[in-house]
């Protein structure tokens, strides 16, 4: 065998490491605080709605007794100008 043999081979190498692939998987995590989050959301719009509907029946009411007093006033007033006209016909 001469150099020039040797000189002709090809050297091949085999590579030495390998890589590891890890998948991951939710465990359905993400959609539990989905739901908590819609829950969440929905009970909100509740207690905003409804409060709103308590507010405009407050105001309601506040209205219906300014108008009872403001009746009451008309009332004592026409009374008061009956009594003022009786006081002064019954003077004359």
């Amino acid at each position: 065998m001469s150099d020039d043999d040797r000189s002709d081979a090809t050297r091949v190498e085999t590579p030495t490491h390998t890589t590891t692939i890890v998948e991951r998987r939710g465990g359905g995590g993400g959609l539990i605080l989905g739901i908590i989050a819609l829950v969440i959301v929905v009970v909100g719009a509740f207690y905003f709605l409804s409060e709103s509907s308590s507010d405009r029946a407050k105001d309601d009411a506040i209205t219906e007794a300014a108008k009872s007093v403001g009746d009451g006033a008309e009332k004592v007033g026409d009374a008061a100008e009956k009594a003022g006209q009786r006081i002064e016909n019954s003077v004359q």
